[in-house]
């Protein structure tokens, strides 16, 4: 199955002080562009959801795209904007910053939508639903458009309109560490 994927550099960063988090350094790189080295082996091609720092973000050579909705609506703003640049059948979402992501992601994402008919699956560390974490059928992105006309801005609230899978990532636990419980290795 062809796949594209959205990484979402889009918000305010409210919990970073304000920082834009994808840019912040993380080992001998920064946050996004470690997670961009863990995603492009598993994917046929990345579209970056930014709207700040835009030169920055095309200087990693992918597509930049800035959220249509404005004053920061929060991600699914940034996934439906992206959602039009991309060209596969299924689309892999992922944050900025959680830069252990699993080298399977995708390869564990992708079976409920193939087998199980869902419309989005998306990862369950053993504790709680890692919602930016998900494959998403491209074809939903009318109801996301909708669902934003509506006053939507729950990406929890969005999944429960569609067919929907948790994917067990309980023995990837670690993996799902963002920013805020992180420290560069």
């Amino acid at each position: 199955m062809m796949v594209s994927a959205i990484v979402l550099c889009g918000g305010r960063g409210l919990r970073a002080g304000g920082v834009d988090k994808g840019l912040l350094p993380w080992g001998r790189s920064t946050l996004v562009q470690t997670v961009l080295e863990r995603l492009a082996p598993q994917v046929d091609d990345i579209v970056i959801s930014a709207n700040r720092n835009i030169d920055q973000y095309r200087s990693l050579g992918y597509p930049v795209v800035r959220d249509q909705l404005g004053d920061y609506q929060g991600p699914l703003a940034g996934i439906a904007a992206a959602m039009e640049r991309c060209q596969r059948p299924v689309i892999v979402i992922a944050p900025c910053d959680m830069p252990m992501l699993p080298g399977d992601l995708v390869e564990r994402l992708l079976p409920p939508l193939e087998q199980e008919r869902a419309v989005v699956s998306f990862a369950h560390d053993g504790e709680r639903e890692q919602y930016l974490l998900a494959a998403i059928r491209a074809d939903s992105a009318a109801d996301l458009r909708e669902y934003l006309q509506e006053g939507g801005r729950s990406v929890r609230g969005w999944y429960a309109r569609l067919a929907n899978c948790a994917v067990d990532f309980s023995d990837s636990r670690a993996a799902f560490a963002n920013l805020n419980s992180l420290s560069p290795g």
